[in-house]
Order: C-alpha cells, then sequence, then structure tokens
C-alpha cells in the first residue's frame, strides 16, 4: 500500500461567521480517492478550512500514510502553518496546534497554498455540504471532452497549461524552501494527472 498521498482541503462559511463546511479529498497512486465533507455550525471560513486541515490530517494518519503534499486555498493558513505568520485568534489557536501535533505522525508534509480554480473537487465538496448534500449527490464527472478545437476549449487548454505549470513552480518552491520534505516524483505525478483528469485530457482506466 502507497504510503504517500496529495491532499486537497477546503473550508467554507457563507457569511463568515455563518453556516460553514469542510471538505478534502486524499488521492494515492493507484487506489480511489478518499473524499469526506460535513457541514458544521455557525463559524468563521478560517475555522473552517483549519478544521478541514485537522480531519485530513487525522484520516491520513488512520490510513497509514507518511508522506503528503497538501494544498489549500487559503493562504492565511498555509503561512501560518509554515511559519510564516502568527496565530493570535484563540479559536484558530487550538486548531492550530491540533494540526501541528498530527504533522509529527508522518515523516514528511509539505503545505502548499494554490489557487481556488486548483481546488475545483474539495470546493465542490464543501458547496454541496452546505447546501445539504452528502457524496453521493457529488459524482466525478466521466464525460469526455469534445474532439473539436473551439474558443472555450482553447480557453480551457490554457487553464489547464496555467495549473500545470502553478503546480509545478509550487513543487519547485518546496524544493527550494525545504528540500528534505520536498514531493516526491509520485506525489507531483499525482498531482499533474488530477489536472488533467478533471480537464478531461486524461482518464483513469477502469478496473
Amino acid at each position: 500500500m502507497s504510503q504517500e498521498a496529495t491532499i486537497h482541503i477546503d473550508g467554507a462559511a457563507r457569511g463568515n461567521p455563518g453556516p460553514s463546511s469542510f471538505a478534502f479529498v486524499i488521492a494515492r497512486m493507484g487506489l480511489p480517492p478518499v473524499e469526506a465533507c460535513e457541514r458544521m455550525g455557525q463559524t468563521t471560513n478560517n475555522v473552517a478550512e483549519y478544521t478541514a486541515l485537522v480531519r485530513a490530517l487525522a484520516k491520513a494518519k488512520e490510513l497509514g500514510l507518511k508522506r503528503l503534499q497538501v494544498y489549500s486555498d487559503s493562504e492565511l493558513m498555509i503561512k501560518q502553518m509554515n511559519g510564516d505568520y502568527r496565530v493570535k485568534n484563540e479559536d484558530l489557536k487550538v486548531l492550530y496546534n491540533e494540526a501541528q501535533e498530527l504533522l509529527d505522525a508522518f515523516d514528511a508534509v509539505v503545505l502548499t497554498h494554490v489557487r481556488r480554480e486548483q481546488n475545483k473537487r474539495a470546493d465542490e465538496l464543501c458547496n454541496l455540504a452546505l447546501d445539504g448534500g452528502s457524496l453521493t449527490d457529488a459524482p466525478r464527472t466521466t464525460s469526455k471532452p469534445s474532439k473539436t478545437k473551439t474558443a472555450t476549449g482553447a480557453a480551457s487548454d490554457a487553464k489547464v497549461r496555467d495549473d500545470a505549470i502553478a503546480c509545478l513552480e509550487a513543487s519547485l518552491q518546496a524544493c527550494r524552501t525545504n528540500p528534505s520534505s520536498a514531493p516526491t516524483a509520485e506525489q507531483l505525478w499525482e498531482q499533474l494527472w488530477s489536472i488533467l483528469d478533471d480537464a478531461g485530457v486524461l482518464k483513469r482506466a477502469k478496473k
């Protein structure tokens, strides 16, 4: 069983504070993704983001994973977890400390900020939970891309290129700042495959 994984997390609050939710997607090479989403009570977006991280790390620990590449569109949380920003909010401090303790269970964890569009599935699940839905209501897209080249198709190609470059740049930055915990080739490929899969460029073979 692979001990490496790519994780996308997301948290949301409508009203901030307001009704909230969290979601995460754990991807492992050769295995189906592990997904979770849950509606929370009245809280802030930052609390929801941290809750997503804590729940995802706890699940990764339960799965016996050892090396993680974690992606989030919350720049604040990523910078706080990486030590660039201090955590001043008391509610966040509790979740921050819990997340830091969970990190000790892994050999290496790289936390990277990405744009929202690169966190598409986790964002989708977050909104689904906010709307009262469940995982069974959000099947993965299986439609095939059109063979005809259109303006929309060209725009999609540009987006895939931008997302792939951003993924590579994030990994390169991780190598420069902390080589010992940089993503492995397998983790990087899993992230790139996810981008191509979501865009309909590649599809995983059915077993």
